[in-house]
């Protein structure tokens, strides 16, 4: 069982009529760094902001959006790194995903 939920999670492949895409690793890499990064901004703006939580929860996506892209940005105009639209994706999934973890976490203390 554990063996099927690992290559469930890190062999995930997207599957359409034409073509299946399989994800890359360092797309991985970043959703799963993104995950604490989300956190940690949450935990920021609802510290700033206790009785604002869709204020909090949206400012923290929007600095989670510009943190991830921001990075991408700079691989463009620096030429250090690549460019790819696709890991700033990955990024902000994966930190709204320590968002929501940073609300669960808050709603049960």
């Amino acid at each position: 069982m554990q063996e099927t939920i690992q290559s469930f999670i890190f062999d995930f492949k997207i599957h359409s009529n034409y073509a299946t895409v399989k994800i890359a690793p360092d797309k991985k890499k970043h959703f799963f760094v993104a995950i604490p990064l989300g956190a940690l901004l949450q935990f920021v703006s609802i510290y700033l902001f206790p009785v604002q939580p869709v204020l909090s929860s949206v400012l923290s996506f929007i600095a989670l959006a510009a943190i991830c892209y921001g990075f991408e940005l700079f691989s463009l105009i620096t030429g250090k790194g690549h460019y790819d639209n696709w890991d700033a994706i990955a990024g902000i999934l994966g930190g709204i995903l320590g968002i929501g973890l940073c609300w669960g976490l808050y709603t049960l203390l």
